[in-house]
C-alpha cells in the first residue's frame, strides 16, 4: 500500500464544516474595510527575496530565520511573502500610485508563510487581513486606523481585549534611546539569552519582547521608548492619547511594544484578547514612515497592521461566539426513474438560477434513502416526482418540520417555498 501523503508541519486543511466561520470573518473585514474607506489590493504569493531584506531588515527573525526561499530556473532568488506591507508598498510604488490623490488606502486577505515552530496561533502558512493607508503624516491618521481594527474586533464578537500602543521615535530621536539601550543591556550581556545577545549588535530593541524569562525580567528596568522621544513625535504621541480619549477608546501605554520589524517609527499597537494562550496579540501595527523612500520612492508616510485570522478564531471561541453555518437546502427533489431525473435535474437547474438553493439525487438512491438523505442535509421541503407526477405536471410538496404536504405545479414549484 502507498505511504500516505499529509500536510506539510504548521499548515492547515479548512474544511467544508470551518468555511463559514472563516467566510463570516472575510466578509465582516471587507465590510469594515469599505465602510472606512479602503479599497482592496491583491499582490502575488512570492517577491524578489530583496524586497524583504530591504524592506523588513537583514536583521531581523523573519530574513535571517523564517522566510521560505526557492531559486528558479533562471537563477533568480524569491521568498514566499512573510507578511503584506512590504509587497503592498512595492505594488504602490510599481504601478505608480503614488500619484493618486492622498490619503491612499489599501486592504488585503493574504496567506503568509513563516518557518516557525507550530503552535496554537501560530503556524507556518497562516492567513491575515492588513490594511495600509499612504499619505497621511498626522496623528489622526493612526486613530483611523487603530479604530478601523477595533470595529472589526467589536463586530466580530470578541470580548476581552485590550488595546496597547507605544511610540519607539523617529530616526530623530531613535539614536539616542538605542545607544541608551545598548549600554543598559551591555551591564547585563552574560545575562541575556545567546539569541538577545546577538540582538544587542543588530537590532537592540527586540530584546524588550524577547519571551526568556531572564531576558523579560531585565527588560522591566530597561529604559523606556517614551522618555527619549523629541518634541516631535511626543506631540504626535499626545495627540493620538486625545483623539482615543475623544472616542472613549480604552488603552494603555504598553512600553514592550517595539514590533519585530524594522520598518516601524512612532506609534506602534497591539490589540490583545484574554483567554487564547500565549499568542494573544490578535491585531499588531503601526507606523512606518520611511518603508516607501527605502524602497526606493517618495518619503511618503505609510501606517498599517494585521490581523491573524486564525487567532480572530480563537478570540471568537473564548468569547463564546456562534455563527449559522452553512445555509440549508432549500428544496430537496426526490426522482424515481429515468424520465423524472431528467425533469428532476431541470427543475433542480430552474430553482438555482432563481437563487434558490436546491438539491436533487444523483447517487441512484431507493426513496427511502432519498428520504433520510434529505432529513440529514436539512432540507425545509421535498419534492417527489414519479411517472404519475410527470403526466399530470403536478406532484406533492412536503414541508420536513411539520410534514404537511401541498399539491403544486412542478414548473412552478418556486412560487410555493419563496416568501
Amino acid at each position: 500500500m502507498a505511504q500516505k501523503i499529509q500536510k506539510p508541519r504548521g499548515t492547515m486543511d479548512i474544511l467544508p464544516e470551518q468555511s463559514p466561520l472563516w467566510q463570516f470573518i472575510e466578509n465582516k473585514a471587507h465590510n469594515v474595510a469599505k465602510r472606512y474607506g479602503f479599497s482592496e489590493i491583491r499582490t502575488p504569493t512570492f517577491e524578489d527575496i530583496s524586497l524583504f531584506k530591504r524592506g523588513v531588515g537583514d536583521v531581523t527573525d523573519v530574513v535571517q530565520k523564517e522566510m521560505y526561499t526557492f531559486t528558479d530556473r533562471n537563477g533568480d532568488t524569491f521568498a514566499l511573502r512573510p507578511e503584506g506591507t512590504a509587497s503592498v508598498v512595492r505594488a504602490v510604488l510599481e504601478n505608480g500610485k503614488t500619484s493618486d490623490t492622498m490619503p491612499l488606502k489599501l486592504y488585503y486577505l493574504i496567506n503568509c508563510f513563516r518557518y516557525e515552530k507550530p503552535q496554537a496561533g501560530r503556524s507556518r502558512e497562516f492567513f491575515q487581513f492588513g490594511i495600509e493607508m499612504f499619505g497621511a503624516a498626522d496623528p489622526s491618521a493612526d486613530f483611523t486606523v487603530i479604530t478601523t481594527a477595533n470595529s472589526l474586533i467589536s463586530e466580530l464578537g470578541i470580548k476581552n481585549v485590550s488595546l496597547h500602543i507605544n511610540s519607539i521615535g523617529c530616526p530623530e530621536c531613535r539614536p539616542k534611546y538605542r545607544a541608551a539601550l545598548v549600554d543598559y543591556f551591555s551591564a547585563h550581556k552574560e545575562e541575556l539569552c545567546e539569541t538577545c545577545r546577538t540582538r544587542l549588535e543588530t537590532n537592540p530593541l527586540r530584546v524588550l519582547d524577547c519571551k526568556s524569562p531572564i531576558c523579560s525580567a531585565l527588560a522591566k528596568d530597561a529604559p523606556k521608548t517614551i522618555d527619549y522621544l523629541c518634541d516631535d513625535c511626543k506631540t504626535h504621541m499626545d495627540d493620538l492619547k486625545l483623539y482615543l480619549d475623544g472616542a472613549g477608546i480604552k488603552y494603555e501605554i504598553d512600553t514592550k511594544i517595539v514590533r519585530g520589524l524594522d520598518y516601524y517609527t512612532r506609534t506602534v499597537f497591539e490589540f490583545i484578547a484574554d483567554g487564547i494562550g500565549a499568542q494573544s496579540t490578535i491585531c499588531g501595527g503601526g507606523r512606518y514612515d520611511g518603508l516607501m523612500s527605502q524602497l526606493g520612492g517618495p518619503a511618503l508616510p505609510g501606517i498599517g497592521f494585521a490581523m491573524g485570522i486564525t487567532r480572530l478564531i480563537l478570540a471568537m471561541e473564548a468569547s463564546g461566539v456562534v455563527i449559522d453555518g452553512d445555509e440549508k437546502p432549500v428544496i430537496y427533489i426526490a426522482p424515481l426513474g429515468k424520465n423524472a431525473v431528467s425533469k428532476a435535474l431541470s427543475v433542480t437547474e430552474s430553482l438555482r438560477k432563481e437563487n434558490i438553493k436546491a438539491e436533487c439525487d444523483i447517487m441512484s438512491r431507493s426513496l427511502k434513502a432519498q428520504m433520510k438523505y434529505a432529513d440529514k442535509i436539512g432540507a425545509k421541503y421535498t419534492l417527489i416526482i414519479g411517472d404519475s407526477e410527470l403526466e399530470t405536471g403536478r406532484a406533492q410538496l412536503k414541508c420536513m418540520v411539520d410534514s404537511t404536504q401541498t399539491e403544486v405545479e412542478i414548473d412552478s414549484v418556486a412560487k410555493y417555498i419563496v416568501s
